[in-house]
């Protein structure tokens, strides 16, 4: 850029020279001669110096740029310099790599050589050794064991024996601890209510409008409820009689209705049982939902809630099996709790285990089957329905939460006062399992516990061997299946023990 500025100021000067001629020429023609050669030289002077001006400034600058080459150029051979130094460094340590890596592979065979040297020797001495016991390797290990387990085999199994009393009487007391915790939380009716079956009368009047001429009105109304209707049993009582809870209180409802109103006839019966009918099935579904959402559970099938809402008419030996459901769902729950299992399944299994009992007798099959069944039919896990079907022992419990259903179970319908069993009943029931089982040979004492469904029986062991023990425990349950009445399922346990006793002197 600097060079370019001489050489525009050169071509001006040549431009003005130019202009000066053109001047002059025009001053010819005008008459100006003389004028126009003055400002010619002029103007030849000033491009001369503007030309030599430009000459010099392309001089220097010329000098300038060679100057800064060459200092470039310097520059330049001090980096190829630092760069070769460099390159010459790495080389040096990639050498140095080289013959440490080439030491350390040749370390390494000498180990490996070491090492086969090693188990050579070794097994020379093995071989040696064998020679000299007359054993190999393999019955030496084998001996070596059989000393060893020979020496401990006391101190094991004393050790074993010590680990399982504490194990179960830890076992023991935590378990004890966690139903005690869950009965303590769980505030219920020690008794639940009765379905009513008997209607008091208000007049005896009544009961002639309630048989009605020749009998129609009371036949109308056993025709319509399929309940078995007795007026002339009880004085001021009409007696409603049928294995059906639902149609007793169809029945109840209807009569109720009938007797409120006063007339009673073949047509207001039959619109009676069926406004009864209507307000059983609005009862049904509403302690159903009742039942779900006292207990917290979601998702439950419509299906399934009808038949919770139906144990609400059904009784086991005097005791509600919907108010024992949602008994034993609240105490489930918290068990779950304790022990790390799965609330929900818990608590949904303790809550629907009865299901069976909702349907008629035309259903054949244990009640816990049958519940197992519909359980499976309208959708719930199998962990549910795993838990329904082994509460009674039909099947072994193999879930945590099938295991705790089982014991809310019996703790809720065996405890005294849950069923309608007198406190004299239940004492004599108790003696008298422990009288059958007193009546064979060879016992030594005999205990019902668990509020009589597990019979504990100590066999004298001198009279009664093992395989006799078997038998005797058989014998037990059949005399106690023949004899008595009982709910449920009674466990007979029997226990022969042969304690050996030395004396140190």
């Amino acid at each position: 850029m600097e060079i370019a500025i001489p050489i525009i100021a050169a071509v001006a000067g040549i431009v003005a020279g130019a202009g000066g001629i053109f001047a002059y020429n025009k001053h010819n023609e005008n008459g100006g001669k003389d004028k126009a050669d003055d400002l010619v030289r002029k103007a030849k002077r000033e491009a001369s110096d503007i030309v030599l001006n430009a000459k010099q400034e392309a001089a220097e600058l010329a000098s300038k740029g060679q100057a800064e080459e060459s200092e470039r150029r310097k520059e330049w051979k001090r980096t190829e310099n630092r760069l070769a130094e460099r390159e010459m460094a790495l080389d040096a340590k990639l050498d140095n790599l080289e013959k440490k890596t080439e030491k350390l592979t040749r370390k390494e065979r000498e180990i490996e050589e070491l090492k086969g040297e090693v188990r050579a020797i070794r097994e020379k001495q093995h071989e040696k050794l064998e020679r000299i016991a007359g054993l190999s390797k393999q019955e030496a290990r084998e001996k070596l064991m059989k000393m060893t387990e020979n020496d401990i085999k006391q101190d094991l199994v004393g050790l074993v024996v010590k680990e399982q009393k504490e194990i179960k009487h830890d076992i023991d007391e935590t378990a004890q601890a966690i139903l005690l915790t869950a009965m303590e939380r769980m505030s219920s009716e020690v008794t639940a209510d009765r379905t009513v079956t008997a209607l008091k009368l208000p007049d005896d009047d009544m009961k002639g409008r309630i048989i009605g001429k020749e009998g129609r009105n009371i036949q109308a109304l056993q025709r319509a409820t399929g309940v078995d209707i007795m007026v002339d049993d009880t004085p001021g009582m009409v007696v409603l009689s049928s294995f059906d809870p639902i149609r007793r209180q169809v029945a109840r409802y209807a009569l109720e209705r009938l007797m409120k109103d006063g007339r009673i006839n073949p047509a207001s019966i039959e619109e009676a049982v069926a406004k009864g009918e209507k307000e059983i099935e609005k009862e049904v579904v509403m302690a159903g939902e009742d039942a779900v959402r006292e207990v917290g559970l979601v998702g439950i099938p419509r299906e399934l809630v009808h038949l919770l809402g139906e144990l609400k008419f059904r009784t086991s030996y005097g005791q509600n099996v919907l108010l024992h459901s949602i008994e034993m769902a609240h105490v489930a729950g918290m068990i779950a709790e304790e022990i790390g299992a799965d609330k929900r399944v818990a608590k949904t299994a303790a809550l629907m285990h009865d299901i069976g009992k909702a349907v008629t007798h035309k259903i054949e099959g244990k009640h816990a089957d049958i519940g197992a069944e519909l359980a499976k039919k309208y959708g719930m896990p199998d962990e549910i329905v795993h838990a329904i079907a082994a509460h009674h022992n039909d099947i072994e419990p193999t879930t945590p939460e099938a295991v705790i259903i089982k014991i809310v179970d019996a703790m809720s319908a065996a405890r005294p006062g849950a069923r309608n069993i007198s406190a004299e009943n239940f004492a004599e029931r108790m003696r008298d399992l422990e009288n059958i089982a007193t009546s064979f040979p060879g016992i030594d004492k005999a205990y019902a516990i668990s509020a009589g469904r597990e019979v504990r029986v100590i066999v004298e062991p001198k009279s009664i061997d093992d395989l006799s023990a078997l038998k005797l425990a058989r014998d037990i349950a059949n005399k106690i299946e023949a004899t008595m009445s009982y709910p449920g399922v009674i466990k007979v346990n029997v226990i022969r023990e042969t304690r050996a006793v030395e004396y140190a002197k």
